[in-house]
């Protein structure tokens, strides 16, 4: 027999009278949270075998974190790739990390030394985890952004050498966007090589930090209240959605049909936004786009759950997505791995719409197995 629980304990209370002063409400509300939690349980349990590949896993090292500023961040276990990270892995039950590095990676490093600094990242995962962990780890390449042409040798390298999966670009990228005419190299060998772009969040230029983040308030900053709010808190995932939308509205799609773009955060908040913006966008797009606004979503976009383990946000975003296009992920080491495959093992689906996310949609779009136990 199951413990009394709250929902034994209520039935109770209000057999004997104890639960007089309860509204009638509350006991009923109480109650139905319970039966959730029950529910919520038992789907758990079913699921506790449930597979998973991580889609936006972070690393770095001692030299990039002094490059990027990022010492602050030694701690958090970005740079280990060993026994630490496999054993969160295990205990989560992480089938296989996709590592990708942290933002903003070498995008904003000039000339040969960008070009050599993501070789040599590249390298060292080729190298490292993923030669003494065999299987539990792949990877989306380092590119040295500020070199578009060399950006596109560079993935064609890696996938076709090394088995990465496609690469994973960090906000804008100096001044600009992946639709300027600049990054058509790296666009077109994505699409011919067949292999995704994450565009993950990065940090917002200069500019755009003191005109929308910078605090008026100088004896608030040891608490970094602009520096969060432009990036984590709000800023960031803002822009990934920016850019999306412009690479639908400039045509990359159109020029690129293949081309598939993962986007993480649940979307970055665009469930909320869908609506309108493909109301609002399709008005003015319809003679200049060769499909309708809303199409590109579903032939050329994909979406993760990383560091957003809120069932309703992912209800929300599946309100508008076919579960056929989204993808788990947890962001570790910012997001603890055990909680988000704790949280999505109890979320309410079909169980073959969880294996969608779990493993399975991943499987297809990157073209890799889980490794047989």
């Amino acid at each position: 027999m199951k413990p009394m629980g709250r929902r034994g304990l209520l039935t109770a209370a209000t057999a004997l009278g104890i639960g007089a002063g309860l509204s009638t409400h509350a006991i009923v509300s109480a109650v139905n949270e319970d039966e959730t939690s029950d529910k919520t349980s038992d789907i758990s349990l079913r699921d506790q075998d449930l597979p998973f590949i991580g889609t936006e896993e972070t690393f770095s090292t001692h030299e990039l974190m002094v490059l990027n500023d990022r010492l602050f961040l030694e701690d958090t276990g970005l740079a280990e790739l060993g026994p630490r990270r496999i054993g969160a892995m295990d205990e989560a039950g992480i089938n296989v990390q996709i590592l990708s590095a942290h933002t903003p990676g070498v995008q904003n490093v000039k000339g040969q030394k960008g070009i050599d600094f993501a070789y040599r990242l590249n390298k060292m995962l080729v190298d490292g985890p993923m030669a003494t962990y065999p299987g539990r780890f792949k990877a989306f390449a380092t590119l040295p952004l500020q070199n578009p042409e060399a950006s596109a040798d560079e993935l064609e390298r890696t996938v076709r050498e090394d088995g990465f999966l496609g690469c994973l670009t960090n906000g804008i990228i100096g001044k600009k966007f992946l639709d300027h005419p600049d990054f058509e190299p790296l666009l077109a060998r994505a699409e011919a090589l067949d292999v995704p772009i994450y565009i993950h969040p990065g940090l917002p230029p200069d500019e755009v930090f003191e005109i929308y983040y910078s605090n008026m308030r100088p004896e608030y900053q040891k608490e970094f209240q602009d520096q969060v709010l432009s990036i984590s808190a709000y800023g960031w995932h803002q822009e990934v959605v920016t850019q999306c939308l412009r690479m639908i509205t400039s045509g990359v799609f159109d020029r690129h049909p293949k081309l598939q773009i993962i986007i993480g955060h649940m979307g970055e908040g665009l469930p909320f936004f869908y609506k309108r913006v493909v109301e609002k966008m399709s008005e003015v797009t319809e003679k200049s786009l060769d499909k309708p606004f809303e199409q590109y979503f579903h032939d050329n976009f994909w979406f993760t759950t990383s560091a957003f383990p809120q069932t309703e946000l992912l209800d929300l975003l599946l309100k508008y997505i076919s579960v056929d296009r989204v993808m788990f992920a947890t962001d570790y080491p910012f997001a603890n791995m055990k909680t988000q495959t704790d949280w999505f093992r109890g979320v309410d689906l079909p169980r073959e719409a969880k294996e969608k996310i779990s493993f399975r949609n991943a499987e297809k779009l990157l073209g890799i197995k889980l490794p047989v136990k």
